[in-house]
Formats: C-alpha cells, structure tokens, sequence
C-alpha cells in the first residue's frame, strides 16, 4: 500500500524547486471528502488517490496534474461537487479532474456505447493530454487492486484495459505503464495462455538470469578500462504479454526469444552511447541485421535508443540496450516524461500534434457511423506497428500487415494515386506485399496516372489509405 508519505519523497526529491503546498492540500481536501469510504479490497478508498497521485509524481507529471490525481474521484464518489474543487484549487485543476469525471463512465458494454465512449475519450485528449495520463495512472492502480472486483466485472475491466488503455499508453510512448497494464490484464483475459508463457521460462529465467550478470560483469570491466562512466547497467526482463505475442510468432518457440532478457546501460549523454556500442562490438561480434539505430532515426512515437544482439563468449545470444537518462526517462514515461517543460493543453489544435493525434481528430469528425469508426480505430491505433523507411531515411509508423500502398498513401495522396511499383530493400515487390519493421520502402509512380485502381481496396489495409482512394474514386 502507498502512503501520503511515500508520495512526499518523491516530492522532497523531484520537485524540491517547485511548490507543492497545492498538493498537500489536495490530499488534505480528498481525505475529508472520501471520509469514512472504502473500496471492494477493504482498504480506505484515499489509498487510490494517494497511488494515482504517486504514479504521476514517478512519472514527473507538473504539479496541476498530481493535484487533479488525488481529487480525481471526489466530484463523482463523494458530497464534494466540481464546483467545490473550482472554488478551492482553481480553474485548471477543476478541468483535469472534470476530464477525468466524464472519462470515468467509460463501460466496455455494447457497441453503441463502446463507441461513444471511445469518441468521448479522444476529445478529452485532443484538448489536453493531461486528462488521459491521469486517467492511466488511475486505470494502472485499478489493475493492481482488480482481485477485489467481482469476476464478470473484472474481465470487462482487463479486456478494456488490454483493447484500449494500454494502446494508448504505447501510442504516448509511455512503455512503462504499457507493459505493466498488459501484464495485470494478461492474467484475467487470457488465463491459460498467461499460465502458459509463465511455467515456459520459469526454470529458463533462472539461467538467463546467471547469464545476463556474468555479461553485465564483463562490460562493466570493458566500461572502466576505457574511461567510459555509466549510470546504471542492468537486466531487463521481457513483459509476459510481449514474450506471449513473439512465441506466436516465432513458432512457440523459446529458443527463438533472444532477448527473453537484455542488457539495459543507461548512460550520461549520447555521444557515451555511441563510445559504448564500440566496446561493445570491439568485445563481441554483432548480429547481422539486428544493430539498431533509433537515437539517429527515432521511432514516430519519439523512443530513442541503440540496441544491439551479439554473440558470446558463452555460446549465446545477448541484446544489449544503450541509451542516456533523458532517453530511458522518455522510453519508461514518453510524453509525461517532460509535461512540466512541455504544453500537453491544446494538442490536438497545434501543427506539431503527433500524426495519430491528428488523425484521430479526423476520424472523429468525418465517421459517423459507430461500426466504421470502430473498424477505423481499431486499424490505425490499437494494431501492433512496425517501422520503416523512406529512401531519405525518414520513419514511417504503419500497422502490421501493412502494404506499399499503405506506406504510397502515407507519404501522400498523390504518391498512391501515381503509383505504377515499388521497391523494398531494392528489390522490386508487388503492391500487396507485406512491410516489415527495418523496410526501406522506394514508391515508384507515374505523373500521367491520376486514378487508383478499385482493386486497391482490396489491398491496403489502413483506414487513412482506403478513405484517399474512395475519395478519389468519387471524384
């Protein structure tokens, strides 16, 4: 359990240059107003508000937001009303916790609600960002106390919460919170499967574990003899849910799985990651194909970061991680990581809004009927993305499956009307071959070509594809 002072060090220690009188008197305000309350797991019902408020200060939310996370509950559960919170914490906290009171009806029940619901969720975050991060420090404290909900219930709660929250948190960038989300919902909507993947590597983790600090020793020897500082060198364990999904892939087979667990060093700044990766590879030989560069090329959702498989001295296969502080804090918490340097108000009016951002937006003006606009969420947000490249180098985001006429319409509208062939790796491929993540995709067209062909439908899978081609069709 999470306590108000557990919470307080945190504070002392993240914002001791910034007031945080305002928090103090948040908690003050929503342990009067949740007197006497308690939740199905028989703890006081402020324990909830005190870890929601923690995750946010871990995730160094601004001041305003961790306020709003411990008065989150009090306009719908208590006598407190909204305009109590107005008058006391002020406009901008009163719209936080506003935000996430019309979020809190959010029910996976039915089609017709589920979308208007989801429509309602994407408005509260094209207006502020703040309102959905909130809402998934409070969604992971749900989960984390889900064994005190009754059984129905609490397979409604993980199904949202792996369909929807937990998309959302990887689109923010925010892995931290993605992974431990689907972890906590793995166990109640796919209980076989989470036994499964859990009794597979629970003899194998045991030497994966030996193995990563003999690995972990040796570096860190190379790392002193060249004068290199780090911060912090580590193993990192792969989630179940992500473990689950490349078994599937790879054939359910573990020997496959060559990062089951990675060495993670954290460094002071960039040019120590790259001084890194030479000892590295001086000490091992990489992998073919499997040295990647997403500090030069970062990921659409901002990760940045080197990551590197190589052979051992052991007979084995390591993946070694390498990034600075200010990358991991972003890779653990993405957009929350600097939301006290950052204007999350407003996002979805601004020019620099993440592409999705954008297009949610769209869809949501554009799609008025429920079972389309599901479809079209489903496809463009909640799909697993791969990454790959234009000729000049830039990164595209697409969905699995995606095709190089996905990829054609992406660039832009033109481009996949005018499209005659495309290249992958050099390599001439139909338009209906499948894009993997690492692809440098080359669409070649024909400016005298103005019309898709009809057939496309049939091929492109993203929604932003197929809704450019019917338009052009009708045209």
């Amino acid at each position: 359990m999470i306590t108000f002072e557990d919470l307080k060090k945190v504070l002392l220690t993240d914002y001791a240059d910034e007031n945080i009188n305002i928090i103090i008197k948040a908690f003050h305000f929503a342990s009067e107003a949740h007197r006497g309350q308690k939740r199905r797991t028989g703890e006081d019902y402020i324990y909830h508000s005190i870890a929601t408020a923690h995750t946010l200060a871990k995730m160094k939310m601004d001041v305003p937001t961790i306020a709003a996370g411990l008065l989150h509950d009090v306009p719908e559960d208590t006598d407190f009303t909204l305009e109590d919170v107005k008058n006391v914490f002020g406009k901008e906290i009163a719209g936080l916790v506003k935000g996430i009171t019309k979020l809190s009806t959010l029910k996976y029940r039915g089609l017709e609600r589920y979308a208007e619901n989801l429509r309602k969720m994407f408005l509260a975050m094209s207006k502020d960002l703040r309102v959905i991060i909130i809402k998934l420090a409070d969604r992971l404290h749900n989960m984390q106390t889900l064994e005190g909900v009754r059984p129905e219930k609490r397979l409604r709660i993980a199904q949202e919460t792996l369909e929807i929250f937990a998309p959302i948190a990887n689109r923010l960038g925010m892995f931290e919170i993605k992974t431990k989300l689907e972890d906590l919902a793995f166990i109640y909507v796919y209980p076989d499967e989470y036994n499964w993947v859990k009794n597979l590597v629970q003899d194998r983790l045991k030497t994966e574990t030996k193995y990563i600090e003999k690995i972990k020793k040796i570096a860190q020897r190379d790392l002193a003899k060249h004068n290199v500082s780090y911060i912090q060198i580590r193993g990192r364990i792969k989630s179940l849910y992500s473990l689950y999904h490349k078994l599937l892939r790879k054939g359910k087979d573990l020997n496959k799985v060559y990062d089951l667990i990675a060495l993670r060093i954290i460094v002071p700044d960039v040019t120590d990651c790259y001084s890194v990766l030479g000892i590295i590879h001086k000490r091992w030989t990489p992998l073919k194909g499997r040295v990647k560069d997403y500090i030069a090329q970062p990921k659409p959702n901002g990760y940045r970061s080197l990551h590197t498989s190589v052979f051992t001295e052991f007979g084995k296969i390591a993946e070694i991680q390498i990034r600075s502080q200010e990358m991991n804090e972003e890779a653990e918490f993405g957009i929350a990581a600097h939301s006290r340097y950052k204007d999350l108000k407003n996002i979805g009016n601004k020019k620099n809004a993440p592409i999705w951002v954008k297009h949610l937006l769209d869809i949501q003006k554009t799609i008025t009927d429920n079972v389309e606009f599901i479809k079209h969420i489903k496809n463009d947000l909640f799909l697993n993305s791969i990454f790959v490249f234009t000729p000049k180098g830039d990164v595209i985001e697409l969905p699995e499956n995606a095709t190089p006429l996905d990829f054609a319409y992406h660039i832009h509208t033109d481009i996949g009307s005018q499209c005659v062939g495309a290249k992958v790796n050099d390599q001439m491929v139909s338009l209906d071959a499948q894009l993997k993540s690492g692809d440098v995709v080359d669409i070649i067209t024909d400016k005298n070509r103005k019309t898709p062909n009809p057939d496309w439908l049939k091929i492109v899978i993203t929604s932003m594809a197929r809704d450019k081609i019917k338009s052009k069709l009708r045209k």
